[in-house]
């Protein structure tokens, strides 16, 4: 759905954006991480077709973004929250959605349907007749997804959706991004918090300026060394040893606590319990340790700082 090959851009002397290839399927949330002047919001500003590309390539459901004709194609395709909402304030709710939905050409019945959905969706259809310049900020902030959404794009592209929200806000816009993902909407987000990526995207690029890392959450995590399942038994027994070494895994054993090296303890956990229940073996306590996406993004930009 979105391609982008050796895709880069320049300002002058300055790269702000190198190289940079990557895929995101039909119905992805994409997350793309990375400090400020990292590149992201210049990354979703060439592929929306706002700003030209320097070098590369890229695409949106087969559309080049570099082709006059197919940016405006593109632009039909897509919604985009930026991280500036820029309503009209003076306007109500309503009526900057009405605005931005004839300017998409969205017929008048289906607009007004549009309208309705979104803004319960977004549990702001009771404030539809409000002026805009009233609205707290996660109130803008989600009439700026509801603007995104006004002529069904299958594609949206989300520059820090979440910033400087309060929880109750940040929780209502993470649910509905979800909500957009079981509509099959593409979804390209760039974000600073690395619990909403880990929860919401099913694959991350780490960028500083170059891409650093691309993978899902958990291959990133992997990636830095790896985690573990700690077992704290009650005793460890012969048989609970035997029944271990049975799995063949790469473990520990100091006294009656068991850490096991696993690629993936959510899902190998069930089976290493069982086994340890099955012969006789008493579990006191069980834990995951390891590295976690924050240590996979600090050791990527620490490096490339470093370099």
């Amino acid at each position: 759905m979105i391609d982008a090959e050796n895709l880069t851009k320049k300002f002058g002397n300055l790269t702000a954006v190198d190289n940079l290839t990557l895929h995101v399927d039909e119905g992805e949330i994409f997350g793309l991480l990375g400090p400020n002047g990292a590149g992201k919001t210049t990354t979703v500003r060439m592929l929306c077709c706002l700003i030209s590309k320097t070098e590369g390539k890229a695409s949106i459901a087969g559309y080049d973004v570099g082709n006059e004709a197919d940016a405006l194609k593109i632009r039909k395709l897509i919604g985009f929250v930026p991280d500036n909402v820029g309503l009209y304030e003076a306007l109500s709710a309503n009526d900057n959605l009405d605005f931005y939905g004839k300017l998409y050409d969205v017929p008048d019945a289906k607009r007004k349907e549009n309208i309705e959905r979104v803004l319960k969706m977004l549990d702001l259809w009771e404030k539809k007749d409000v002026m805009v310049g009233t609205f707290s900020k996660g109130m803008k902030q989600k009439l700026a997804l509801a603007r995104a959404l006004i002529h069904d794009p299958p594609v949206l592209f989300l520059d820090e959706p979440t910033a400087n929200l309060d929880p109750e806000a940040s929780k209502t816009v993470r649910d509905f991004i979800l909500e957009l993902k079981k509509q099959k909407r593409t979804i390209f987000l760039n974000t600073h918090n690395l619990d909403e990526a880990r929860r919401l995207c099913d694959k991350i690029g780490i960028l500083n300026t170059s891409l650093r890392a691309l993978g899902s959450p958990q291959e990133l995590e992997n990636n830095v060394g790896g985690r573990a399942t700690v077992i704290q038994l009650e005793q460890l027994t012969d048989a609970v040893q035997e029944a271990l070494r049975n799995l063949r895994l790469d473990m520990t054993i100091i006294e009656n606590r068991v850490t096991i090296r696993l690629a993936n303890p959510e899902k190998e956990n069930s089976a290493i319990l069982d086994a340890v229940f099955r012969a006789g073996g008493r579990v006191q306590s069980t834990a995951i340790v390891g590295s976690t996406l924050e240590d996979a993004y600090l050791k990527l930009v620490r490096k490339e700082a470093i370099e």
